[in-house]
């Protein structure tokens, strides 16, 4: 049987993973959320909606409005979240560069989580940068989470080598 791991001490002004719920939640935020790749702003926004759930970092889901949706290239890539239904990929693309599976979103959502419709979310490793009120995020050390690590979130995070069982 494996154990759950201990959370992380909790200091002034951070949450801990291990308090996010699940099923998930969503979590709409006024932060400042900016996505950049091959010298552009692929995304810019105030009206992110944070994705929460137990240990794992947040992902940042950007209203399309907010983002270059001419970036945005369909992959059909496709994965099945047993909360949230099936995900679609994106590629990003700038001139030369591209970015394979850079971002994912829910074209048709489940009922509980009907406010991701029109909204993408990008994994910080696979763009040059994204920024939470112009703190750079870490990655998640995962090739399948996408979470974003800020120093505002506190673990372990689920995804790193060992963690499949969690």
């Amino acid at each position: 049987m494996r154990s759950r791991p201990t959370p992380e001490p909790v200091g002034p002004g951070q949450e801990s993973v291990w308090s996010y719920p699940r099923p998930p939640a969503l979590d709409p935020t006024d932060e400042h959320v900016v996505v950049e790749f091959a010298g552009r702003n692929v995304a810019d926004t105030r009206r992110a909606i944070r994705g929460l759930e137990t240990s794992h970092p947040p992902s940042y889901y950007l209203p399309l409005e907010d983002v270059d949706q001419g970036l945005l290239v369909p992959n059909p890539h496709r994965t099945f979240c047993e909360f949230k239904g099936q995900a679609a990929y994106v590629d990003l693309v700038v001139g030369e560069r591209r970015s394979e599976l850079a971002g994912w979103y829910y074209p048709r959502p489940t009922s509980a989580f009907a406010a991701l419709v029109d909204h993408v979310t990008f994994y910080p490793g696979r763009v040059d940068r994204c920024l939470v009120d112009d703190e750079v995020v870490r990655a998640s050390d995962s090739g399948f989470y996408g979470g974003w690590i800020t120093s505002r979130v506190v673990g372990p995070f689920k995804g790193a080598p060992g963690t499949q069982w969690w």
